[in-house]
């Protein structure tokens, strides 16, 4: 097992417990480190709260008294939690570090990490790298925002182990030396704005994936988003562009129909088994990653081959009297609902809604010209009314459960048609993550 080294704090305060945070409090626990853990809202009957007092750790739950901070050096918060918050506020006042947990990656001596971050795409390239390291023989750990934490991974890790991480803004947020030595950046759109207010504050976030990489480090990006091309300009790293739209002299690109690295052909696109045009970017990616890492094309092409896709993202459930059901719950905002929808040239019966964030649908209209059913629910359900009414989608239903919307979805629908799940929201109105409601829909899916 790995320990840290040279952590510079003495006492650290977790704010925050769920998963990671329950993590962070052992794992510093067992390297020394004085922990006080405080969150608002687990009960005290909760049994991460028992574990943490059981090993002698001090838990505050149900208040945020500013007392905590008395005594600590640093503050390793959740992610999700806003800087707003009433003790962050307090800390920054205090000049404390505010870091999370990704952070203790730099302090473990884990320098063989590859980072994947940006609007959408995240889960899909992440997995497919890995997929490819995991076919090449290398030995490798997925980490990050994709459901395992990072830290206790690294703690873990055997030597010469690769981590690939897949990383929030709101992670990205809280470093200070963490750097990857491979980082990919897949794209920036306007998301998440009611936690960075503006989308150069979010810009910032993501851009500190590459902060601390030097020469040796390389940074693979989208050439085609000018975002990303205008942030990677102050980067130290190798530059590695990939873009479906260009055909480049390096990296990964599309040229007559295949995939090349450089002048060399890696695979056609005729071939890959993922389906979506916007899929080819995250494959892209991919591909650059593992000839950065000298996997053969035979290996990439076998990933490929057969990889369909994650869960929740694009996922394929079942084929029923003809109809094809599609599970995209983690289509959390429009942009991703709209290459979802892009995806698909057969009409569409659209199953859509949830929390409400204050935005209209209107971007989501020029892509719904193959939708000719809506079943709506949660809080956006009369937002989502006038986008398909703009539209002309020609049947438009509100429902209040998954199940029932599973159920119109089939009764609007023909063979040859297809339904999909595609929320353009996220799901804190009904569900408490877009696992469950994407679950949901696979349960009442089966159930026709």
């Amino acid at each position: 097992m790995n320990e840290l080294k040279a952590f510079p704090y003495q006492r650290v305060l977790i704010l925050g417990l769920a998963k990671s945070g329950t993590a962070v409090a052992k794992l510093l626990h067992r390297n020394g480190i004085g922990v006080i853990v405080n969150d608002l809202k687990t009960p005290e009957d909760d049994d991460n709260v028992r574990q943490i007092r059981d090993l002698g750790i001090g838990v505050i739950v149900g208040e945020h008294p500013l007392s905590v901070l008395d005594d600590v050096d640093a503050v390793i918060k959740n992610p999700g939690i806003p800087y707003e918050n009433v003790l962050i506020k307090e800390a920054l006042h205090k000049d404390l570090p505010i870091l999370t947990e990704i952070e203790l990656i730099a302090y473990f001596g884990i320098d063989q990490v590859v980072g994947i971050t940006g609007s959408n795409g995240k889960t899909t390239t992440t997995t497919l790298i890995y997929e490819m390291f995991k076919r090449a023989e290398l030995p490798a750990s997925l980490a990050g925002n994709i459901g395992h934490v990072a830290s206790e991974v690294a703690e873990g890790m055997e030597e010469n182990e690769k981590m690939i991480i897949e990383l929030s803004s709101f992670q990205l947020l809280g470093v200070d030396r963490f750097k990857p030595r491979i980082a990919v950046l897949l794209n920036l759109f306007e998301a998440h704005l009611d936690y960075h207010h503006t989308i150069e504050h979010y810009q910032n976030a993501k851009a500190t994936i590459f902060k601390n990489q030097t020469e040796q480090d390389y940074l693979v990006y989208n050439a085609d988003d000018p975002r990303i091309k205008q942030m990677v300009k102050p980067a130290a790293s190798t530059l590695v562009p990939f873009s479906r739209e260009a055909q480049l002299t390096t990296g990964a690109y599309c040229k007559d129909g295949a995939i090349y690295f450089k002048q060399e052909k890696v695979m056609d696109i005729d071939a890959i088994a993922l389906v979506g045009a916007h899929n080819l970017e995250n494959i892209l990616a991919a591909v650059a990653v593992a000839k950065i890492e000298g996997i053969s094309n035979l290996t990439i092409q076998a990933v490929l081959g057969s990889f369909t896709g994650v869960s929740h993202r694009l996922q394929f459930v079942e084929e029923v009297n003809g109809r094809l059901c599609y599970n995209d719950s983690k289509a959390t905002n429009i942009l991703a609902t709209s290459k979802a929808l892009n995806a698909f040239s057969q009409p569409v019966i659209l199953l859509a809604g949830g929390l409400d964030r204050g935005n209209e649908f209107d971007e989501l209209i020029p892509h719904m010209s193959n939708v000719k059913g809506m079943v709506l629910f949660g809080e956006t359900s009369e937002k989502l009314t006038r986008a398909g009414k703009a539209a002309d989608v020609e049947q438009i239903q509100i429902v209040t459960t998954m199940e029932e919307a599973v159920q119109q979805a089939y009764q609007l629908s023909e063979k040859g048609d297809i339904i999909l799940l595609s929320p353009a929201c996220a799901s804190w109105d009904q569900y408490k993550t877009f696992e469950e409601r994407g679950n949901m829909f696979i349960d009442s899916v089966h159930k026709l």
